[in-house]
């Protein structure tokens, strides 16, 4: 396995720490080999910042990205920015409230933004764009996922941060069993 993965948006929007918990569950908790590069421009909110992790079950023997094999956008600039990079058969997965695709390629969306809204604090939608992405990828376990936003987040709001991840978690399920419904052409509601 040899996954490149960038993940980008703005300052504020917690990409980096994001990139940070998939490099550390790759590393510490999957066993894995994994880099993180980090860039971000001076501003420390609202400027375009992005997060590359390359995960591998052997040598990672150069750290830049340059074509990812999933580009994860929570903002339309660093899409805008990065979209032309991603590999032909690359992932895509966006915050759907922010990010408007420019063609018709599949990709994977969840509202993030508006789901941590929900929850009562819009600074975790980067851990419910991890559960989310978690699931869809399966580049990470979902323990190890789990066990890293736990570490990771400031003491005291653990159990939020979870229910966070939970809530992206469940959303990819849910897209995932829609997608296999209609693949099997099917169509309506399934249970």
């Amino acid at each position: 396995m040899y996954k490149q993965i960038t993940i980008t948006g703005f300052g504020g929007q917690g990409v980096v720490l994001a990139g940070k918990i998939l490099g550390q569950a790759a590393a510490i908790e999957d066993k894995l080999e994994s880099t993180l590069v980090q860039s971000y421009g001076p501003e420390s909110r609202g400027g375009a910042c992005s997060a590359q992790v390359t995960i591998a079950d052997g040598p990672i023997y150069f750290p830049y990205i340059q074509n990812p094999d999933i580009l994860v956008c929570m903002s339309q600039s660093g899409y805008d920015k990065q979209y032309p990079t991603i590999k032909k058969e690359g992932v895509l997965v966006i915050d759907q409230d922010l990010v408007k695709p420019v063609d018709e390629r599949e990709h994977f969306a969840i509202p993030c933004t508006r789901f941590a809204e929900e929850l009562g604090n819009k600074m975790m939608a980067n851990i419910i764009m991890i559960g989310f992405f978690t699931a869809i990828t399966g580049v990470v376990t979902q323990e190890a996922a789990r066990n890293t936003v736990q570490g990771s987040v400031p003491k005291g709001t653990e159990q939020k941060n979870l229910k966070a991840f939970d809530r992206g978690w469940e959303f990819a399920q849910a897209t995932l069993k829609g997608r296999r419904h209609k693949a099997a052409g099917q169509v309506g509601v399934v249970a």
